[in-house]
């Protein structure tokens, strides 16, 4: 995936990076909705057992047919500039590229490293929801709207899932729709490349709108407090029903989530290795006076340019080079987070919900308290107080 990313900022220029990254989101889009139909369908009844045993192999073959096919597509229909790379020196030695990645790590330009910053923070709160949102409104579910006699059902585990796939699936088609609808109604950089002639009657209408149109930094921010709203109210919700509005309300949130960051990072990783400009050609990098070759005699032998042995980015590297360190930089910023989530959860769990879930306990005893605290909506409350903590990260790229 982030390959995938990095070629749109290596191929488009600083103003289509928006819209590039737009259309990385509406493909990661079409992908959910097609794997949640998967899911959802029974594939041992639609093709036995060619593709395996059960509903998990299938899928697997089908996720991994489907990325194939994608992935050779892609590298058949994109051309990149060729990067010749310089010969290695043999003190250099092998974890010269960790070393790079730690030394730009340790020294990220202020915009990128709030990027992945907010990045960090967003995420401690979509883990929770990514792992557990179908599972929270399956025991709601079972805690306060299931029926006497479905209760005592030898499937629960099975019917927490199906009633959870439910909302996933409404959710996934909701971040679908916002996918394509939402940069619609974002300012674009490209906007100001090229003169809108609309039809006089909806002329006006339309200046009026493009006024008052947030840009996409603005949009990401209102996403992160959006998804905090909802997942603060997880703890109040006594109905499945109401959990389910709060899983949907996300969708819009996570397409910005997938569209924001991959946009931003683009245009300064093209800024930084003096990428293409608006009109699809390369910026000029240093504003000296061109070298003059008259006197290099062709005798002479030839020259090589190095990078040298530093293991800083020099500010003249190539936009491949940076696209994957940096990209690999914000996946860092991205999986941490998930530890984070998870050593959260862990302790959420040993203190209010040790041992078997009680939704799936078999002992009358043993069954939920519709009055007690349930761990996944807490869980989700303190990743919605961190997603308030990745808007005020945000706010803070608008003044760098």
């Amino acid at each position: 995936m982030s390959c995938s990313k990095s070629l749109i900022v290596d191929t488009l220029p600083i103003d289509k990076q928006q819209t590039g990254a737009a259309w990385s989101s509406r493909m990661s889009a079409i992908g959910h909705m097609i794997a949640y139909g998967a899911g959802a369908v029974d594939l041992l009844k639609l093709f036995g057992t060619t593709l395996g045993d059960t509903q998990f192999k299938q899928l697997t073959v089908i996720s991994t047919i489907a990325l194939l096919s994608s992935t050779s597509l892609t590298c058949w229909a994109v051309t990149e500039r060729v990067l010749v790379a310089s010969k290695p020196t043999q003190h250099e030695g092998r974890f010269k590229v960790f070393r790079q990645i730690w030394s730009t790590l340790l020294n990220l330009p202020p915009r990128i490293q709030a990027i992945c910053w907010a990045q960090f923070w967003a995420w401690i709160g979509w883990f929770p929801f990514l792992f557990y949102s179908t599972t929270w409104v399956g025991e709601t579910y079972f805690r306060y709207d299931v029926p006497a006699d479905a209760r005592k059902s030898k499937d629960t585990l099975g019917a927490i899932g199906r009633i959870g796939s439910t909302a996933l699936v409404m959710y996934s088609v909701i971040t679908f729709a916002g996918a394509w609808i939402l940069p619609m109604f974002v300012q674009s950089p490209e906007d100001n490349s090229f003169t809108h002639r609309p039809p006089q009657a909806i002329a006006g209408f339309l200046t009026r709108f493009n006024k008052v149109k947030p840009d996409l930094l603005t949009a990401w921010m209102l996403g992160h407090i959006m998804f905090a709203a909802s997942m603060s109210l997880a703890p109040f919700a006594t109905s499945f029903r109401f959990a389910t509005v709060l899983v949907c309300l996300c969708g819009i949130p996570w397409t910005l989530a997938m569209w924001a960051p991959s946009a931003f990072l683009g245009v300064e990783v093209n800024k930084l290795g003096g990428g293409a400009g608006s009109d699809g050609t390369y910026r000029r990098i240093s504003d000296e006076p061109d070298i003059e070759l008259s006197e290099i005699s062709h005798d002479d032998a030839p020259l090589q340019l190095d990078h040298g042995s530093e293991v800083d980015l020099p500010s003249t590297a190539s936009t491949g080079e940076l696209s994957g360190i940096y990209f690999g930089i914000l996946n860092i910023y991205t999986t941490l987070p998930q530890f984070v989530g998870t050593f959260i959860s862990t302790i959420v769990f040993a203190v209010l919900e040790p041992g078997k879930s009680p939704e799936l306990a078999g002992d009358e005893k043993k069954q939920p308290d519709p009055d007690g605290p349930n761990a996944i909506a807490v869980c989700l409350f303190i990743g919605a107080m961190s997603s308030l903590v990745a808007a005020y990260v945000t706010r803070k790229l608008k003044v760098m």
